[in-house]
């Protein structure tokens, strides 16, 4: 968390004091150091596209013993260099950014005198001109970012703007269904996390919220770039 704050407000004041945009960089940045990752899960899924009809030939071969079709998936998996956790790399990854941002907006726009001191106590000395950006300045367009999307004008445009590239963005990285129960619990999470977090949005700081939206923007273009736009097809 202290090294998002101070992040924060380096680029708050780097960039004329704008809050929203040092959201927007400081998500740039993360996106831009997750290609590697997004590389690597993008080949991951290729190479779980091709093994599909071998999979669905294990799952006829050993439809009544279920051990014996897990050992081969694995046996599977090993010889053509698979490892269907890589393809959820980005996302495992996020999560624990997402959090730390979240505590992290609430100690850089802090809302009492007493905030603002724990605030002080957060931002490194050596870094120059953070102690004279505090206290910041919370307003990007019509946002209030230190508030909730429900306290903004026009309330449910965050929460559509972060389901609907959520939704986007899983529908790019999905991983292939080897059976109709895979497939079936894909497309119900296809449509369930993204209404979730839209429904979360209501009850994040706005910031947050465009952190999410910029993230899930720039993973979609990433995405398209590196592994093409056929899922959106």
């Amino acid at each position: 968390v202290r090294p998002m704050v101070n992040s924060l407000v380096f680029l708050y004041w780097a960039l004329f004091n704008n809050f929203g945009l040092s959201i927007i960089t400081f998500t740039t940045v993360i996106r831009i150091a997750m290609i590697p990752l997004t590389i690597k899960q993008s080949r991951q899924m290729k190479a779980m596209s091709a093994i599909q009809p071998k999979m669905a030939e294990v799952d006829a071969k050993y439809s009544n013993d279920k051990a014996r079709a897990s050992q081969e998936k694995l046996r599977l998996f090993k010889e053509q260099g698979v490892n269907p956790l890589g393809c959820l790399g980005p996302m495992i990854l996020q999560m624990p950014i997402f959090f730390g941002l979240f505590f992290a907006l609430r100690r850089t726009l802090p809302s009492t005198p007493e905030n603002l001191s724990e605030l002080s106590g957060l931002l490194y000395t050596w870094l120059p001109q953070v102690d004279e950006a505090v206290p910041l300045n919370s307003t990007f367009l019509w946002m209030d970012l230190a508030k909730f999307s429900s306290d903004n004008p026009a309330p449910f445009l965050l929460p559509i703007l972060v389901g609907g590239s959520m939704w986007v963005m899983q529908k790019m990285t999905t991983m292939p269904s080897a059976t109709q129960q895979q497939a079936s619990t894909n497309r119900m999470m296809l449509w369930m996390m993204p209404l979730m977090f839209g429904y979360f949005t209501l009850y994040f700081e706005s910031g947050l919220a465009l952190y999410w939206i910029m993230s899930n923007v720039l993973g979609i273009v990433v995405q398209g770039f590196v592994a093409g736009w056929g899922p959106l097809a």
